[in-house]
């Protein structure tokens, strides 16, 4: 079936909902998590180990505290180790590990300094900080002159599943603003003049490093484990170095960062994505993300505008080839977009772009599904539809045919006998009359048909003109004479009252002339129809009753319907297609009126034709008259 050249309202309207609905899913929290699963996938599928990695993590693992003394030792150990570390000229050094209070004893005190001074060695020192109620937590006075810098070490978890797939470069509490402790180790560890801000990234150095919004988050990219799922950077425990001081040597010229990863001492321990469900030490996420600043492989985060015109143009795209595609075409052509959206997060993530999956996966799964239900169902209708216009105009053209069969077989007989006989002149005349009196009459009949059709296809306007009541029902009487006197059916044409109705004379003369051949047709022979046209106010009532087998309430529900036969119609024999009466319907409902109907099973049927009158020129009152034809 071919299609309007413009998509429908309906259609448009449906493929909007799916947009609106898959983007709003996009932003719920399930929509999200899947994204951010995705993410993970697409990471671990992806990840690729650095050429040469520039930081090292010196950890308090669980062997150092057990062998030191605990916790309670963490900071007379400390100092001793970084007398070590600060030895082999380490570019930068970061402390994962909140200062916040001062020694309580002497030999708490004494600890302090001895730390103090071993921090006041080390070049290019970072200590933490951290956002407790009330502000920043920050390391006690007699550390925190020793620092080049603070650092946050805030976190970056996500809320939905505490997984750390990127970090806050600053935080800010109390109205003072910190970077993150990893961005401060890059920035002394390469040093190249000022931070610069801008809404969307941060430059340092000549390196821009997309982070947005108000905490500037960052994507780390992290470094990949190694077969044996061992992390690839580089952990020395700080025992191993008190033991084997030449193992200092690993820190020179690299970034150390110093942190607890005792599982029962560090609280720090969050998920990554290459980490498989295992936590992992805080401070080895930030080597990770000191070596994502180091690296300068950033990824960059796809933009809502982007992504909202993206699935917009995916539900453009299905709405397009289910409109102008068909069949196994169009599902394959569906198949193709639903598989290259699937694709598409893939290939922008290999070129460090995130693109959301969720968001335009689901564009184009409901698109391709609601585009190609509506051309299963909506065109499928369309094409059902086609077929009863077709099937209605064949019985339109039945009904024609059937009503020209009574002129043209008066035409045929007549004009058979002028051929056989030789008539008189008189009675060559009068045959001839009839014929040409036939001729208008199927003339006539078939424009009534078409004005009819093209009435109900909003083609044509009624004709107006103002006429006699009289002048409508007098040829219809006279018409349907003959029909009477076959069966010996009696008219009986009581009360018309001289009234004027204002529309198309001939269409409410044919809807007339069916109902009394319609009440002539089904009533049984020797029978009467009576026919009254009273003027009711400002309506006129014209009835035409017959005392023929009648209808039910079924037929009663379904009689202006095209095509229905009644049970009358069945029960007599009667020829007919079932239109007439849809046809009188229209016509009067055309005129601004309406059908009554009243009937019962053996006590014959009412018709009254409901019409609004017109008033009589001079305002005169109308007049009735009264005559009686009976016809056997």
């Amino acid at each position: 079936m071919r299609r309007p050249d413009k998509p429908s309202a309906g259609y448009i309207a449906a493929l909007t909902a799916v947009f609106l609905l898959a983007v709003a899913w996009g932003w719920t929290a399930p929509g999200t998590q899947i994204d951010n699963y995705a993410y993970d996938f697409m990471f671990r599928l992806t990840a690729s180990p650095p050429p040469t990695m520039d930081s090292v993590v010196l950890a308090f693992d669980d062997r150092t505290l057990r062998e030191t003394g605990g916790m309670s030792q963490l900071r007379s150990v400390l100092a001793e180790v970084l007398d070590l570390v600060s030895r082999q000229k380490p570019k930068a050094v970061a402390v994962d590990i909140i200062l916040a209070d001062a020694g309580a004893d002497q030999a708490a005190r004494e600890a302090d300094r001895r730390l103090a001074a071993a921090f006041r060695s080390v070049r290019h020192l970072v200590l933490p900080c951290d956002i407790v109620p009330g502000g920043w937590q920050d390391p006690a006075p007699v550390f925190r002159g020793t620092a080049e810098a603070l650092g946050h070490v805030h976190g970056g978890a996500d809320k939905l599943d505490s997984v750390t797939r990127q970090i806050p470069l600053q935080a800010v509490a109390n109205g003072r603003r910190r970077w993150a402790l990893s961005l401060e180790a890059f920035r002394l560890s390469h040093p190249a003049g000022p931070l610069i801000e801008s809404p969307e990234d941060i430059e340092l150095g000549g390196v821009r490093i997309p982070a947005s919004g108000p905490d500037r988050q960052m994507r780390v990219r992290y470094v990949p484990p190694d077969a044996e799922g061992r992390s690839r950077i580089s952990t020395v425990s700080v025992k191993d170095v008190l033991d084997k001081p030449e193992t200092a040597r690993l820190f020179r010229d690299k970034v150390v960062f110093i942190g607890v990863t005792s599982q029962s001492a560090a609280r720090d321990r969050p998920l990554i994505p290459t980490s498989y469900g295992q936590a992992t030490p805080g401070v080895e996420v930030h080597a990770h993300a000191y070596e994502t600043l180091a690296g300068q492989q950033f990824f960059t985060t796809a933009g809502q505008l982007p992504v909202l015109g993206f699935c917009a143009l995916l539900v453009a795209l299905a709405g397009l080839i289910f409109w102008y595609r068909d069949g196994w075409g169009a599902y394959s052509l569906g198949g193709l977009l639903v598989a290259s959206v699937m694709v598409l997060p893939f290939v922008l993530f290999s070129r460090n772009v995130v693109f959301p999956v969720f968001g335009p996966t689901t564009s184009a799964w409901l698109s391709v599904g609601v585009a190609a239900s509506y051309q299963h169902f909506v065109i499928r209708r369309r094409l059902r539809r086609t077929e009863a216009e077709r099937f209605r105009y064949q019985q339109a053209i039945r009904f024609v045919t059937h009503e020209m069969k009574t002129p043209l077989t008066a035409i045929q007989g007549s004009s058979e006998l002028i051929g056989r006989y030789n008539f008189s002149d008189e009675k060559r005349k009068q045959i001839a009359e009839v014929i040409n009196s036939e001729s208008k009459r199927l003339s006539g009949m078939i424009q009534t048909f078409l004005n009819v059709e093209r009435l109900s296809e909003g083609e044509m306007q009624l004709k107006k003109e103002t006429f006699e009541l009289r002048r409508l029902l007098e040829p219809s009487l006279a018409r349907v004479a003959p029909l009477a006197e076959r069966k010996q059916i009696a008219i009986v044409s009581g009360r018309t009252d001289n009234a004027l109705l204002n529309g198309d004379r001939e269409l409410m003369e044919y809807a007339v002339y069916n109902l009394l051949t319609n009440a002539i047709k089904y009533s049984p022979a020797a029978t009467q129809v009576s026919v009254t046209a009273v003027q009711d106010g400002g309506t006129i009532r014209i009835r035409v009753q017959d005392q023929g087998i009648g209808m039910d309430e079924s037929d009663l529900r379904n009689i202006f319907r095209k095509f229905y036969r009644t049970k009358r119609a069945e029960a007599s024999g009667e020829a007919g297609t079932g239109i007439g009466l849809s046809i009188v319907e229209q016509i009067v409902v055309s005129h601004g009126g309406s059908i009554e109907v009243t009937s019962s099973p053996g006590k014959g049927s009412c018709f009254t034709l409901v019409v609004p009158a017109t008033a009589l020129p001079g305002g005169d009152s109308a007049d009735s008259s009264v005559q009686e034809r009976q016809i056997k």
